[in-house]
């Protein structure tokens, strides 16, 4: 699936060493299906040459705003007229600046200032640039103008310094672009994921947990992200960064085990949207030794369980209901060996939720890939096997259907 399929994109590149990594940032828009026209500044085209992005876009490169192909002189508007969006990559102090006091005084800026468009930049710069007073000035006013900023990131820099001020590699600027297009569906909703597996303590040393990587819940977090949420995660032990957009941040909790993770959804504040999808131990260890068990010869451990919290069962019961807030609405998922449907639709009656969530395939657990089976009330619907990102985006759109 081409996620910016159709969508027409102006790639603004200004004058830095990072102008050479527009050349894949171009290749991959246009994987993604998007027609991606090229403008550049003068000093852009010291670092990569129109020529190069002619032939990757396969579109004529505009760098000068007297440009005579354009049958009206007035390139600075036709360019901006049919674009879905301007993404400038790299931005460099020097543009930031002038967008940032409305100045225009060539093809680039002129064209931002004429735009009926989302405009995007990717900063890049020296550490010391991007931290000067008058650069932070430019970007506080640029947000406030609703320019998003993606970036930029820290690392090594042409300069040799490492820091704030490097350019996002292309295929996050690629993956923040569609992140930016996605509908805000979930526009003031609060949810609540818990994803990844827990923890169980044997000794100090062995537990018991299982195969869950956590993937498909911190995906469904971003999508919850992107469709405008605000997002709470509570992550059992897995070792996945936090989804991170330019237009927000998810709320973090990580936790060990079955009770701990109950705890934090009982203590998190009362959400429109439930998605358990973590894989919640059912049975707890009864009595976990303080120490190291050792093999005592032939003898065999005795080990006693006890049930665990019911997270999505209390969820659904909606405990934590005050002045009569309707329950939150809650989305289960299940992972079966055989069976899938109809065990997994004998959970949802149980747990008394609108939805349940199926893994199709033994292969999903640490995979970027997956299958889903939507099972709820008046039917089922599979989503055929994309990455975990993508199906948490479909998921999304039909969640907010029902709503």
């Amino acid at each position: 699936m081409q996620s910016l399929l159709n969508k027409k994109i102006v790639l603004g590149i200004s004058g830095g060493i990072a102008a050479y990594k527009s050349a894949e940032l171009a290749r991959l828009l246009m994987q993604e299906g998007a027609s991606v026209q090229v403008v550049m500044t003068e000093a852009a085209a010291q670092f990569i040459t129109p020529v190069t992005m002619q032939a990757l876009t396969g579109n004529p490169v505009y760098t000068n705003q007297w440009d005579a192909r354009i049958s009206n002189n007035m390139a600075h508007i036709e360019l901006s007229r049919t674009a879905d969006a301007i993404l400038i990559a790299p931005a460099s102090a020097d543009l930031m600046a002038k967008l940032s006091l409305g100045l225009a005084d060539d093809l680039l800026t002129t064209l931002c200032l004429a735009r009926d468009c989302p405009l995007l930049l990717a900063p890049a710069m020296n550490l010391q640039m991007w931290q000067h007073p008058a650069t932070v000035r430019s970007a506080e006013r640029l947000r406030s103008d609703r320019v998003e900023l993606l970036g930029p990131a820290s690392g090594a820099q042409a300069c040799g310094e490492v820091g704030m001020g490097r350019m996002l590699e292309p295929a996050e600027i690629t993956e923040q672009l569609i992140a930016f297009f996605q509908k805000k569906v979930l526009e003031g909703k609060r949810v609540l994921i818990t994803a990844g597996p827990t923890f169980e303590a044997i000794d100090p040393v062995r537990g018991i947990t299982n195969r869950s990587s956590g993937k498909m819940g911190f995906a469904i977090a971003r999508a919850a992200l992107e469709a405008g949420a605000q997002v709470h995660l509570i992550a059992g032990p897995c070792e996945l960064n936090t989804p991170l957009l330019a237009t927000g941040k998810i709320q973090r909790t990580d936790v060990v085990s079955a009770k701990d993770m109950y705890e934090a959804v009982m203590a998190s504040p009362n959400c429109d949207l439930f998605f358990g999808v973590a894989a919640v131990a059912d049975w707890a260890i009864a009595n976990p030794s303080k120490e190291k068990m050792k093999r005592q010869g032939k003898a065999i451990p005795e080990i006693q369980f006890a049930p665990n919290p019911d997270i999505l069962l209390t969820m659904a019961q909606s405990a934590k209901k005050t002045k009569g807030k309707p329950n939150p609405y809650c989305v289960g998922f299940a992972a079966e060996s055989t069976k899938l449907e109809e065990h997994a639709d004998d959970k949802r009656k149980r747990k008394g939720i609108p939805l349940i969530v199926g893994n199709i395939g033994p292969d999903t657990f640490g995979s970027d890939l997956n299958q889903l089976l939507l099972i709820h009330e008046r039917g089922s619907k599979k989503l055929a096997k994309a990455p975990k990102l993508q199906l948490a985006r479909q998921l999304i759109q039909f969640v907010a259907t029902q709503l």
